[in-house]
């Protein structure tokens, strides 16, 4: 893909189209009913919803919508048997084209974030 400036959601998701363009209006439309109060950004070019902090972020590749963001040591652990045949690393989960999007599981992600959010935010608080 050509180096670009997206300053959007709405610019980015203009560079695909069919399934691709559709698993990410979804993924977006999770978010934004999960937490209506995130902020929608680009950031290092990608998707980025902010909720007291970094939310999460996605992005499209030819085989894979990636899910990012540094994911804790507890997400991990929460979501160990969730995640049995994704490939992921530190702080992505690779979705694969070819099979049907995991909403259930996505929506638990979003979630799960959330809640790790507001935690992290009103301790930051005391």
């Amino acid at each position: 893909m050509a180096k670009t400036d997206y300053q959007t959601i709405d610019e980015y998701h203009q560079a695909f189209g069919g399934e691709t363009l559709a698993r990410m209006q979804t993924v977006r439309k999770i978010i934004n009913e999960l937490v209506p109060d995130a902020t929608e950004s680009i950031s290092y070019q990608i998707p980025c919803f902010k909720y007291h902090g970094y939310l999460i972020y996605y992005c499209a590749f030819p085989k894979h919508i990636s899910l990012s963001h540094p994911y804790s040591e507890a997400f991990w652990e929460h979501f160990k048997a969730d995640l049995v045949g994704y490939k992921t690393s530190k702080s992505v989960i690779q979705i694969p084209m070819d099979k049907p999007l995991p909403e259930a599981l996505i929506n638990k992600i979003v979630a799960f974030r959330k809640k790790e959010n507001e935690t992290k935010a009103t301790s930051n608080k005391k």
